[in-house]
């Protein structure tokens, strides 16, 4: 597609803002960037930072208890990035954000673990590897 440059940002509805915004702020370290707010003043969305050109928005007040199974059409999960997975592990575990599934080597060759934020959207950590499925792919793309 012409002129599309990244993802820009990945949309959540949640339950409990203040809850959501405990994980993402508080034991993720996502900064938050503003608020949307609607004419009555309510809280509409907020903008979190995960990079200077990726974003999460957080929209208050989902109905229903938690996110839909990862087998539902839609969203499945979305992936951070890290540079050393192990450290990031060590780091979440003292914040007390519980590992869903254990650190392992995915079939794209890179590092991952798995974990949920307080409604159960499913977050995948991942370490590339220089000979990953993704990397491989960059560099043959880049030759043609």
């Amino acid at each position: 597609m012409i002129g599309l440059t990244s993802l820009g940002h990945v949309a959540l509805r949640v339950k409990d803002l203040d809850r959501s915004l405990a994980f993402y702020t508080g034991k993720l370290g996502f900064r938050e960037m503003f608020r949307l707010h609607r004419d009555n003043g309510d809280v509409w969305l907020v903008y979190l930072r995960i990079t200077d050109t990726q974003y999460l928005e957080l929209f208050p007040d989902a109905v229903g208890d938690r996110a839909p199974d990862r087998d539902a059409i839609g969203l499945n999960h979305f992936c951070l990035c890290v540079e050393n997975i192990d450290e990031t592990l060590k780091e979440l575990e003292q914040v007390d954000v519980a590992i869903t599934q254990a650190l392992k080597n995915g079939p794209d060759g890179n590092r991952q673990a798995w974990f949920e934020d307080p409604d159960g959207n499913r977050i995948e950590l991942m370490e590339m590897a220089f000979d990953s499925m993704q990397y491989e792919a960059v560099r043959r793309f880049a030759a043609e």
